[in-house]
């Protein structure tokens, strides 16, 4: 689970190193290749939690992802419509998505696996 966090901590320290700056007009291409690289990142660590972690998975749905998102806005900054807006809602559902996931597997672990009793009933203490 420390590889893709790794990762995300080393790209935002060399983001803050290099300071570089992107002119306006790639905002679009910039914003869903960001929210790509996130989704792929999440799935990552989703992945390790629950033991189906596969690098050649993360590396391939990291760059086709990106790829993709980045196609979807140039083409429709071709024709006039936005259809970057399709690539942020769908990458922005699955974050969300990825976290609660990876929330609900940190507090299982956290909790030692137990499942919730269900109304009424306690656990016996010893």
């Amino acid at each position: 689970m420390w590889l893709p966090l790794l990762g995300l901590f080393t790209g935002f320290l060399i983001g803050q190193i290099l300071n570089l700056s992107f002119p306006l007009d790639y905002a679009k291409y910039f914003s869903v290749a960001l929210l790509a690289a996130l989704d792929s990142i999440f799935g990552g660590i989703k992945g390790v939690l629950k033991d189906t972690y596969d690098g050649s998975i993360l590396i391939s749905s990291f760059f086709f992802n990106t790829l993709l998102a980045g196609t979807l806005a140039y083409l429709g900054d071709r024709i006039g419509v936005d259809l970057y807006y399709a690539a942020i809602f769908a990458f922005g559902v699955r974050i969300f998505q990825n976290l609660a996931i990876i929330r609900r597997l940190l507090l299982e672990k956290y909790r030692g696996h137990r499942s919730p009793k269900p109304d009424g009933e306690e656990e016996e203490s010893l």
